[in-house]
């Protein structure tokens, strides 16, 4: 807990440390004699030093999400920018709600976005790869025994 500010004199002063019912000194258990004593199995530590390559590379998921977004988008926006007509169509004699203009359009533009922004992953990722960097590393793996 922070340290409240008091007025005392005419002056501010801390007050002091309040450390919340916590004792002041870690508390480190004792092992039992008997398994003090005897041989426990001790976990086996290698240490190594690496060296990895490292790039940031960019996620193909959001860049299809934000396609489709995009595609649906543009959808909505053709549908309700041209009003259309109410007369039936010439090759199908039928007449075709708004709605089903929407559902059209999204089958088309919706996978047109997923390709244009996977093509712009695919891009980006193809870039990034040629920004690689080397790093060291200090690999320590514990096995048990």
């Amino acid at each position: 807990m922070a340290p409240a500010l008091t007025r005392g004199t005419g002056a501010i002063r801390r007050a002091k440390w309040d450390n919340g019912g916590m004792a002041d000194t870690a508390h480190v258990p004792q092992e039992p004699e008997s398994a003090a004593s005897g041989s426990p199995s001790q976990p086996h530590v290698s240490d190594r030093i690496e060296v990895v390559q490292v790039r940031r590379a960019p996620k193909f998921s959001v860049f299809l999400a934000l396609g489709a977004a995009l595609g649906l988008v543009v959808a909505m926006i053709l549908t309700f920018a041209f009003q259309g007509t109410t007369d039936e169509s010439p090759n199908t004699g039928l007449i075709y709600t708004q709605g089903q203009v929407f559902g059209f359009l999204a089958l088309i533009c919706i996978p047109v976005g997923l390709a244009l922004a996977g093509t712009v992953a695919v891009i980006l990722d193809r870039r990034s790869s040629r920004h690689m960097r080397d790093v060291t590393v200090d690999h320590e793996s514990v096995h048990g025994e």
